[in-house]
């Protein structure tokens, strides 16, 4: 129980340390998250519509590959 534990605390804390990272350095990326090509953004005279198609494919993926690791690792 507490190997099991203390592994997931060291995982939980990389990943941290990784999502704190790129908030940190995310300015100077040459891409903004949110602002991807391939998102939908639409303004008119009196609204405007935003949808984010490659950055949800992105993190859609970027989160599947994480916790497929997690799993991979947790057996």
């Amino acid at each position: 129980m507490g190997r099991e534990f203390g592994r997931m605390l060291l995982v939980l804390g990389a990943f941290i340390c990784v999502v704190g990272a790129f908030f940190f350095f995310g300015g100077k990326l040459p891409f903004r998250l949110g602002r991807l090509p391939g998102d939908v953004y639409y303004q008119g005279k009196n609204s405007s519509f935003y949808f984010p198609v490659v950055t949800g494919l992105l993190l859609s993926v970027a989160l599947t590959v994480i916790f497929w690791v997690i799993g991979y690792f947790r057996r």
